[in-house]
């Protein structure tokens, strides 16, 4: 499913019938064949486009899909539930700054979006619980910079900018060679 270009260029096959409860914000659903320069080549067959208004946003979306056996309202409702999802997992992409997955195997890929969503449901807890008012950036960026000092993680956002606690580090027991 992805959403109609402004620009494409085809022609309508024939419509399908539209739900008109009250509820329902579905405009057209249409079977339509792409008409531009490569469209025979690029994409030969038909499609389904189905327009929904928006009444949050206060405009008309257009959707593109290949599967005609669903109901408008239902293409509508998971193109809208779609862009819930892209925002969930927004926020590790820009925060977390993990363009590439370190494994390929689908148990390495697995553990690395876990552990980036743990990260990140943690730094959210951390960020609500703070009286400071961080934003997710700010928060992330301030905790890089004290990665090698030893903080309470739970008075620290209250306290920022604090200096650390002098904690001595573990004994060395001196060797006489």
């Amino acid at each position: 499913m992805t959403r109609l270009k402004d620009n494409a260029v085809y022609r309508v096959v024939r419509h399908l019938p539209v739900p008109r409860a009250s509820n329902s914000n579905v405009r057209n659903d249409q079977v339509i064949r792409f008409t531009g320069p490569q469209a025979k080549e690029k994409c030969p067959h038909e499609l389904r486009l189905v327009s929904f208004y928006d009444d949050e946003q206060q405009r008309e979306f257009r959707f593109l899909k290949n599967h005609f056996k669903l109901s408008a309202a239902t293409i509508a409702a998971i193109y809208k539930n779609r862009w819930a999802v892209e925002l969930f997992f927004k926020a590790p992409r820009q925060n977390l700054k993990s363009k590439t997955f370190v494994g390929t195997s689908p148990t390495a890929v697995q553990t690395q979006v876990w552990t980036a969503l743990i990260t990140m449901l943690m730094l959210r807890f951390m960020q609500l619980k703070a009286a400071w008012g961080w934003s997710m950036s700010s928060l992330i960026a301030l905790l890089r910079m004290n990665l090698f000092t030893h903080r309470d993680l739970w008075a620290w956002p209250d306290v920022p900018f604090a200096v650390p606690p002098d904690t001595p580090g573990p004994r060395q027991i001196a060797m006489g060679f």
